[in-house]
């Protein structure tokens, strides 16, 4: 499924580990935080890398499902494991080409709300990869455990 030079290879068994495929939809940005808060407490993650974990995964679902443009009944594919003093997320979505490397923050939209989400995932998390491949958008994070 993850392809190319620049995208890390699924964990190991003995990695903790926890995925879903949600679909791209209202309720996906809820279903996705409940996974993140659940893998955090069956990992014992500290409260403060659960709360960065469960701010990452909302935000960045949040953003598939409102400017990615996914068609009906798409999904968005959702893997997290534990690794030394890090977890990795994987996320794979269908929707608009969209590389974060190139994205640019220029800082939030105070008249529509929104737009502080990717300088959030940036400040919380390091991009190890990303690719367009079958139609789809794939995109590993790794946040630091600190």
């Amino acid at each position: 499924m993850w392809q190319g030079s620049d995208i890390a290879q699924f964990p190991s068994q003995a990695e903790a580990s926890a995925g879903a495929r949600l679909r791209a939809d209202a309720d996906a940005v809820a279903r996705a935080a409940r996974l993140a808060r659940g893998f955090a407490a069956q990992t014992g993650l500290d409260p403060a890398a659960a709360s960065r974990l469960t701010v990452v995964v909302e935000e960045w679902v949040t953003n598939v499902v409102t400017h990615g443009g996914p068609q009906a009944g798409a999904r968005i594919v959702l893997r997290l494991s534990l690794g030394q003093e890090v977890v990795r997320l994987w996320i794979s979505d269908g929707g608009r080409p969209f590389d974060p490397r190139a994205a640019v923050f220029e800082g939030p939209d105070l008249e529509h709300g929104g737009g502080s989400g990717l300088a959030l995932i940036a400040g919380f998390c390091r991009i190890t990869g990303y690719a367009r491949l079958g139609g789809r958008n794939r995109l590993v994070l790794e946040m630091p455990l600190e």
